[in-house]
């Protein structure tokens, strides 16, 4: 598009009304007058912009007029909005421009090329997450300055035509279409193959990686969205939405549905941010027990969807007595949570009081039937009245970390301690022996395993593999549950309320109550080989039944079209 001259010289004389304050401003221009204001003056501009608002586009306002439309836009719209205006003798005597000049939200475009006004606009909609744009065409500047008014008008026009390729029937054929937001995150894998294997066809955008993400990602997810035609998306944790709220935004106006898994607990990812609920968002968690509070924190629709694995991946081996480094009697993979929990309340140093009575804290919250950090902490004695001054959500998620991990560390502790007799394996960081130091121990560290490349073949080389689960996760089971037994291994799990809504205990899984427990239990099983294939192989049925990644992404596909399907 060609760089346009500036528009035909005006002159421009202010309108005073009765009280003095500007009502109008004469124009004259190739010999004829005109007005401003026009009929209805400042109010028809506020309506104008008003009208052009309710619909939830980004305001652009091609002309400024006396600025009351700019006013009135600027108190219903929060993000920028954009004055296109090349009129200069004109604002000289209204003043929008200084009345705005140190508002960054408020921005002003008088570029010659339309071209370049109508990219700036454009990006900035994008970085809102808004495809729709709300016009306020002011009728002195099309009169005045015609063809860049015309111009800019056209190019905004365009933008907004992609609407129209977005205007698509959902859940209109017999396979879901997704469109997968990925970050790095080991559970990806097993959905993209879990999505392919259903025959569920998937176009995947990469949202980049840490907190800010792709800045592009925007703009890859609308023309993903124009080209593929998606059902609705997918992502992992509310991973690559922002805090803001715009990329939920984006999605709420392209009128397509997202669905986020959640895998570790929504609280410590969500934990105090409103922008991210919005009607058109299904959460899924693999904890029971966090839906009342999602239901809480605004989320319409939210459903159980525990952990599963994959059984191509997690399968027996022909090997598993023969020789080898990994062989052992009893193991234990995981964080040793030493670094974890001194890293958190480290963090709790500008706290001094909090930071004294949380490790006694995280040792009663260990014991505790509560569930909730936060309403464990709210309640606490010591802690209460810490924690409910804390001055930001930042603040009060640390306090909420350093509990959770402090007293994942200390039980997790607890239950390694039942195993130690029997010279296990313990597979994990260099916190291990810190924890148990000395000469002469009868157990073997090793260095952390890869999830893909090692955990299939170690966990059938163990007779028995403990498993102790997160303390974020009291109610719930973790991945090592499915894993293990998919792999032909024997699991000797921490019991858990929703372990037996997934499996018939004790038929299916070996469960201990208390860490106590777990030195005799593991004495019994060594002791009976039989016992531990029998238990190991109902657990393989019944995951290979109903808990494998095609079940639970057909489960979430099924729930997504009832929510959101035509």
């Amino acid at each position: 598009m060609p760089v346009l001259p500036p528009p035909p010289p005006v002159t421009a004389a202010a309108v005073p009304g009765p009280d003095g304050s500007l009502v109008d401003v004469r124009l004259e221009a190739d010999g004829r007058v005109r007005h401003l204001a026009g009929r209805g003056g400042a109010a028809a501009e506020a309506a104008r912009a008003t009208a052009a608002c309710a619909a939830g586009g980004m305001p652009v306002f091609l002309g400024a007029g006396l600025g009351a439309g700019v006013a009135a836009a600027r108190a219903l719209w929060t993000g920028p909005l954009f004055v296109c205006d090349r009129l200069v003798a004109v604002d000289r005597v209204t003043g929008v421009r200084a009345r705005y000049r140190d508002d960054p939200d408020v921005r002003f475009c008088d570029d010659p090329d339309p071209e370049a006004v109508v990219a700036a606009v454009t990006a900035a909609a994008r970085a809102v997450g808004r495809t729709r744009l709300a016009v306020v065409l002011d009728p002195a500047a099309a009169r005045l300055d015609p063809d860049w008014i015309r111009a800019v008008r056209a190019g905004l026009a365009g933008y907004e035509a992609l609407r129209e390729r977005l205007a698509y029937r959902r859940f209109a054929g017999r396979a879901p279409r997704v469109l997968l937001l990925r970050r790095p995150y080991f559970l990806y894998r097993e959905i993209e193959a879990a999505l392919t294997r259903l025959g569920f066809p998937c176009r995947v955008v990469d949202t980049g990686r840490g907190e800010t993400g792709r800045e592009d990602a925007v703009a890859a997810i609308v023309a993903a969205t124009a080209a593929f035609r998606p059902d609705f998306a997918l992502t992992v944790n509310h991973l690559g939405l922002d805090r803001e709220g715009r990329l939920t935004a984006l999605l709420a106006d392209l009128h397509l549905p997202l669905a986020s898994w959640f895998v570790d607990s929504p609280r410590l990812i969500l934990h105090d941010y409103p922008n991210v609920v919005s009607p058109g968002v299904m959460v899924f968690s693999y904890d029971a027990d966090s839906l009342p509070e999602l239901a809480r924190a605004g989320f319409a629709h939210a459903a159980w969807l525990p952990l599963a694995t994959d059984p191509n991946h997690f399968r027996p081996i022909a090997d598993a007595c023969a020789a080898h480094p990994w062989r052992a009697r009893a193991s234990f993979v995981g964080a040793s949570m030493v670094s974890q929990a001194g890293e958190a309340l480290a963090r709790l140093t500008p706290f001094p009081a909090l930071a004294r009575a949380m490790p006694e804290a995280a040792r009663q919250f260990a014991a505790s039937p509560e569930k909730s950090a936060r309403a464990f902490l709210s309640a606490h004695p010591a802690c209460g009245p810490a924690f409910a001054a804390l001055p930001t959500p930042e603040a009060r998620l640390t306090a909420e970390l350093a509990l959770t991990w402090e007293a994942t560390r200390r039980y997790r502790h607890a239950c390694v301690a039942g195993i130690l007799e029997f010279s296990p394996l313990l597979v994990g960081d260099a916190g291990w022996d810190r924890a148990r130091p000395g000469p002469g121990r009868a157990w073997k560290r090793l260095p952390e395993i890869n999830y893909y490349a090692d955990l299939p073949g170690f966990y059938p080389r163990s007779d028995v593999n403990l498993n102790c689960t997160s303390l974020q996760m009291k109610g719930a089971v973790n991945q090592r549950v499915f894993d293990a037994p998919a792999a032909g291994a024997f699991v000797l799990t921490d019991a858990r309320e929703q372990l037996d809504a997934l499996f018939d205990v004790p038929d299916e899984a070996a469960v201990y109550a208390d860490p106590g427990e777990i030195p005799d239990m593991v004495r019994h099983f060594l002791a009976n080989p039989a016992a531990r294939a029998r238990i190991a192989a109902a657990a393989r049925r019944r995951i290979l039944a109903g808990h494998t990644y095609d079940k639970r992404l057909a489960t979430l596909a099924d729930a997504m079209k009832k929510a959101f399907g035509d």
